[in-house]
């Protein structure tokens, strides 16, 4: 079993445990944290969309700044979302129909909410990888590839997207599974994703220096205005982030340091509250420049009894 990364108190009482594994990487690749299991496969579920963004440019996907940073998201479907998508997809003289991923809600209930008070409904745009489509449909435009079949793993498009995710993880893709927005989902090991991240987070290779400056610039395209990632990159100058489903979550920053955990049973609460201390317990929030406050509180999970607090999430690393 996985050790416990993370438990819940309530009233001074353990009443819950959630286990995983977590990996830091050093500015020269070396481990410098691991626990758990970091070197067998996982799927890394939506963190891998900023190395997709990648293969999309090193294939010929041009998009301003904003539109690759919407590329790499799983974004929230608040209006500027929408909008971006339907950029892109105008940009290659498509529209929403040929659009391959599921209808779906916004990702927040408060977004959802807004959207229904406005006579809204669920659609392909919302849904939070439809930025990510939108650009695989247009880096298909670009090479005169079929579009229709852009999800099919032997399609050339999601061949080469394979080859950039080995190149940039260091490993063979271990496994090609289907993500929950029907495109494929490659799987790699902890220590690979965290490995990918630090090289997007510092390599001068025009594609990998794009998608970074990208989600540098509009880290709000790539998750929402209210998420906790964007919060975090916030505090962190020139921090890259991105979250997955499956409480997956990855992070570097500038000078090439990645963290990457996963929780094992998926609960998400746990994803940011093990981040904010790993980052806090290797010294990272405290360093010049970082809101250290703002970091430590993403990563607070409080637990109420009635109307007050009584216990919380915290990590156990």
């Amino acid at each position: 079993m996985l050790p416990v990364i993370a438990e819940v108190v309530r009233s001074g009482f353990v009443e819950g445990h959630h286990h995983g594994s977590v990996v830091a990487l050093g500015t020269d690749g070396s481990a410098a944290y691991a626990r758990g299991d970091v070197d067998s496969p996982v799927l890394p579920r939506s963190c891998n969309k900023p190395l997709q963004a990648v293969g999309m440019v090193r294939a010929g996907l041009a998009l301003d700044d904003e539109l690759l940073a919407l590329a790499a998201a799983s974004h929230s479907g608040e209006p500027f979302h929408v909008e971006a998508v339907e950029r892109i997809l105008a940009s290659v003289g498509l529209g929403a129909s040929a659009l391959r991923n599921p209808v779906g809600w916004p990702l927040l209930d408060g977004i959802k909410d807004d959207l229904l008070r406005a006579g809204g409904e669920a659609s392909v745009l919302t849904m939070n990888c439809s930025g990510k489509h939108a650009a695989m449909l247009a880096t298909c435009v670009v090479n005169d590839w079929p579009l229709e079949t852009y999800l099919d793993p032997q399609h050339p498009l999601q061949r080469a997207l394979a080859g950039t995710f080995a190149d940039l993880t260091g490993e063979p893709v271990a496994h090609t599974a289907v993500d929950g927005c029907g495109a494929p989902l490659l799987a790699t090991s902890l220590t690979g994703l965290a490995r990918a991240f630090g090289r997007l987070a510092t390599s001068e290779e025009p594609a990998l220096a794009k998608v970074a400056r990208a989600m540098r610039r509009f880290p709000a395209y790539v998750s929402g205005t209210t998420r906790d990632e964007l919060a975090l990159v916030t505090a962190i100058p020139g921090a890259i982030a991105k979250a997955g489903a499956e409480s997956c979550y990855v992070v570097a920053l500038t000078d090439g340091r990645a963290f990457a955990l996963k929780a094992d049973d998926g609960g998400i609460r746990a994803r940011p509250v093990v981040m904010a201390a790993l980052l806090d317990q290797l010294g990272v929030s405290t360093e010049a420049g970082v809101d250290t406050e703002a970091v430590r509180r993403t990563g607070a999970a409080p637990l109420l009894g009635g109307d007050r607090v009584v216990g919380e999430v915290r990590a156990v690393l």
